[in-house]
């Protein structure tokens, strides 16, 4: 699997565990829910600065979400 669908699986992962929608995550990070399901779908090549802006909204750290 590539690192972009490692990521998406992650955030979603994180995401439903916290019964968050979309909409929410990206309310929480500071971004458009676009962005959010790109990401999460793996299509979004996400920047460093995006991937720390997620795991600061989910309150974990940036490495769980390329694990």
């Amino acid at each position: 699997m590539g690192i972009l669908k490692t990521i998406g699986n992650n955030v979603r992962k994180q995401r439903k565990l916290r019964e968050w929608s979309q909409e929410r995550l990206a309310e929480e990070a500071g971004l458009h829910p676009t962005y959010i399901s790109g990401i999460e779908r793996g299509v979004r090549n996400v920047s460093a600065l995006n991937i720390e802006r997620v795991a600061k909204a989910l309150k974990i750290k940036p490495h769980q979400l390329l694990e």
